[in-house]
């Protein structure tokens, strides 16, 4: 298939435009930055998605769009609400406009397992409108879409905004973790590259119109993750709790479980195979301390 990939410099978005080309796709990145990992016979186009002509050009002929790009912090997006409604509700009705003109065949959209919850995020509400026109869409025009919710994302490649990376950098910079909570909270990490082979398999037809859950496979507390950080490095490490009182967080994360709602009904995305958790915290911190390493060398 021909693939247009919007915000596939990123995180997320990077590690998805190399599966989609070994599974022997078309891929063509859009995105505000060149891609520091291009791979022979992908097509780069740096633009903003808020450029209308830009996006119907790199829409065209193209079978199908995944949309990576707009906002993606969740505590940013708590203090810059016109940011994150431009950027994540009206660039989603951009691709969307755009989609529906050069009749793609689908449309694939990063969501959150945010949108279950009754958090107070403007992040949250910018996902669940955009999960709203996207329905809209296919009814009215007819635009097939896969809306893929994903969980707690970690391995190679993030940043500061990524929970186990913060965690990752904080301990081979600081010798301690800091965390605001009491640990208790749960979460289902998934390695990025389970992520992104499982939106190469979103593209069969049997998941047309529908919503996929993209989780880990198996639920974890935070305070077990962390103490599985400290051993791996030789217990060398102090954690630290305080209470869930800064302001910037309350209420923008869920405690034990995204639910309090149901948007539409989702199924869970389970792959044959995937990465270790326990291994992938080792590639993920070997990717951190070689990123920390290479100003000192320079």
């Amino acid at each position: 298939m021909k693939i247009t990939l919007f915000g596939g410099s990123g995180f997320v978005g990077g590690h998805v435009a190399e599966a989609l080309s070994e599974a022997g796709h078309r891929v063509r990145v859009f995105d505000l930055k060149p891609s520091p990992r291009l791979l022979p016979g992908q097509e780069m186009i740096v633009g903003d998605i808020l450029d209308e002509k830009a996006v119907a050009r790199a829409v065209a002929g193209q079978d199908a769009v995944f949309n990576f790009a707009g906002f993606a912090d969740i505590e940013a997006a708590q203090s810059h609400p016109l940011e994150t409604i431009r950027l994540n509700v009206l660039g989603n009705g951009i691709l969307l406009e755009a989609c529906r003109r050069a009749r793609a065949k689908r449309y694939l959209f990063a969501s959150t397992m945010y949108v279950y919850g009754g958090m107070a995020s403007f992040y949250r509400a910018s996902k669940l409108s955009c999960e709203a026109y996207i329905e809209a869409y296919q009814r009215i025009f007819g635009l097939p879409y896969t809306i893929l919710r994903f969980g707690s994302l970690y391995g190679p490649r993030a940043d500061e905004r990524n929970g186990i990376y913060g965690f990752l950098h904080q301990a081979l910079t600081k010798k301690s973790i800091t965390y605001w909570g009491d640990g208790e909270e749960i979460r289902e990490y998934i390695h990025v590259r389970d992520a992104a082979e499982s939106c190469v398999d979103a593209l069969a037809k049997k998941h047309e119109n529908a919503c996929l859950i993209l989780t880990g496979h198996q639920s974890m507390k935070i305070r077990d993750l962390l103490a599985m950080i400290r051993e791996i490095l030789g217990d060398k490490i102090r954690l630290i709790y305080k209470s869930r009182s800064r302001p910037d967080l309350r209420e923008l994360h869920y405690r034990m479980t995204p639910y309090a709602y149901l948007p539409q009904e989702a199924r869970k995305l389970v792959r044959s195979h995937y990465v270790d958790l326990g291994q992938g915290l080792l590639g993920a911190l070997d990717d951190v301390r070689r990123r920390l390493d290479r100003p000192a060398k320079r």
